[in-house]
Parts: structure tokens; sequence; C-alpha cells
């Protein structure tokens, strides 16, 4: 186990061999977790969970109403674009 100390500014050096298994380089954020007596680090995600409340309406369409159908086939038509 490798060991590391908390300097004057609150600063952790995660040792060169953990940053270099896990992929982190400089610049790289992280999340935070306590549990119990422990942290734990972890990357963060690039984007946070989103709830259905959270985006419902924000865009705006004021078309006539499009059917689950024709939206599926409009989505495999611009997939078979980026093919």
């Amino acid at each position: 186990m490798a060991r590391t100390r908390l300097s004057s500014k609150g600063q952790v050096i995660i040792p060169k061999g953990v940053r270099e298994r896990r992929g982190w380089s400089a610049g790289v954020e992280l999340e935070v977790d306590e549990q119990g007596d422990s942290v734990v680090l972890r990357r963060a995600r690039e984007f946070r969970p989103t709830r259905f409340e959270d985006v419902y309406g924000c865009l705006k369409y004021d078309g006539p109403p499009i059917t689950v159908a024709a939206m599926d086939e409009a989505v495999r038509r611009e997939a078979r674009k980026h093919r």
C-alpha cells in the first residue's frame, strides 16, 4: 500500500503508479466520496446524471405531434448518413 502526506494547503500527492494505472493525468477531475473513516477518489463522470424532470420541455416544438414510429425512422435515416 502506498503512502502520502497531506500538505499545509490540504493537497495530497497521489503516487505515480496509482495515477498511471488509473490513467489520471494533470487536470483530471475527481469525485471525493466519504465512506465511514475512508475517503474514495474516482474519476468524475463527464456528465452528471439528469432526471427527465430536469429537461422536460427545454426544447420547444411548435409543429404537429410526431409518432414514435416517425421518430424512430428519422433516427434510422440519420444513422445511415453517419456509417
